[in-house]
């Protein structure tokens, strides 16, 4: 026979008191409307909670490795290219706060584009109807040129393209994030995966070459990330490729007995995948370090995040 169940009676419910309960929210965490003044003023305005105190906390992580002369090395994607944020991104390098720069192979692509005509990040819809996605002659011929060349004179891949542009007839070379590493002799290196790129579909492409490249710049990215102690490191708009170069250019530096376990992990990208999530703010830190999450649109928060940096600086 089913139990019979009565309401509960809340005559004997024991209360406290508001004024002893620990709060989460209170009035010096507010937030207020912004009534100019400028940025500093504006992020004293916002509320000091959450994604706010992680932007903070990531600047003063950035403040302090540098003024330490710790690195901050930024691992990215294509993504932040193609919304706009190279000129940010070549800013944060030219005033010593980037001081290494590691991408997936996409980002030559649109890095190369861009500085080569101005204009980069083709419609894939109608051109993969039409059968020539990926197809530009100057982009497939031009980036695997520049690999070839450079690979066989001992670059690697970030190197090699970096410099292609930085020396070549390149109208808006001043917009490349790889000239500019170039140009700055701050260590770049590109990451790639064979197969992923549009110039893998082209016949100049030298796989033995992409491979090599990529292979020295992996090892030039772990000797940059035995170096972490005290610096920063951020993934930026890279779901898969660098958190898993991340990780293993990690781990051949703590094999190899370097020091690296208090430094500080910062994600952005629209939402926390799991490689991002496992490979750069949890694993990495077990044993030490902070890691922070920044989850949003790449041309708002990266932006935001420079400005913050550049106001303390």
């Amino acid at each position: 026979m089913n139990k019979k169940y009565t309401p509960i009676s809340l005559d004997n419910i024991k209360t406290t008191r508001l004024k002893q309960r620990k709060s989460k929210v209170r009035l010096n965490d507010l937030g207020s409307p912004f009534k100019g003044g400028g940025f500093k003023k504006f992020l004293e305005s916002l509320p000091n909670m959450l994604a706010v105190k992680s932007l903070k906390e990531i600047t003063s992580s950035v403040i302090k490795a540098r003024k330490a002369k710790r690195p901050v090395i930024l691992g990215m994607g294509a993504h932040p290219i193609k919304v706009g944020l190279s000129p940010v991104i070549i800013e944060l390098m030219e005033t010593g706060v980037i001081t290494a720069v590691a991408m997936n192979g996409a980002c030559i692509v649109h890095d190369f584009e861009l500085s080569l005509i101005g204009h980069t990040s083709e419609d894939v819809d109608t051109e993969l109807c039409k059968g020539t996605f990926g197809m530009a002659e100057e982009t497939g011929k031009g980036i695997n040129k520049a690999i070839n060349e450079g690979v066989k004179n001992g670059n690697g891949i970030g190197k090699a393209v970096g410099s292609y542009i930085l020396n070549g007839k390149f109208s808006y070379k001043k917009l490349s994030i790889l000239a500019a590493a170039s140009r700055l002799e701050i260590p770049a290196t590109v990451h790639v995966a064979l197969g992923t790129d549009i110039i893998h579909m082209h016949p100049e492409a030298d796989g033995s070459l992409i491979g090599e490249g990529s292979l020295r710049d992996f090892r030039l990215f772990a000797s940059v990330v035995s170096d972490l102690e005290g610096g920063v490191y951020i993934n930026l708009g890279s779901a898969v490729i660098m958190p898993e170069v991340f990780l293993k250019a990690l781990t051949v530096a703590r094999n190899l007995r370097h020091n690296v376990r208090d430094f500080t992990t910062v994600n952005m990208d629209f939402i926390q995948h799991y490689r991002c999530r496992e490979n750069v703010l949890r694993r990495p830190v077990i044993n030490g370090g902070r890691a922070y999450a920044l989850t949003g649109h790449h041309e708002i928060m990266l932006p935001l995040l420079a400005a913050a940096i550049m106001e303390e600086l």
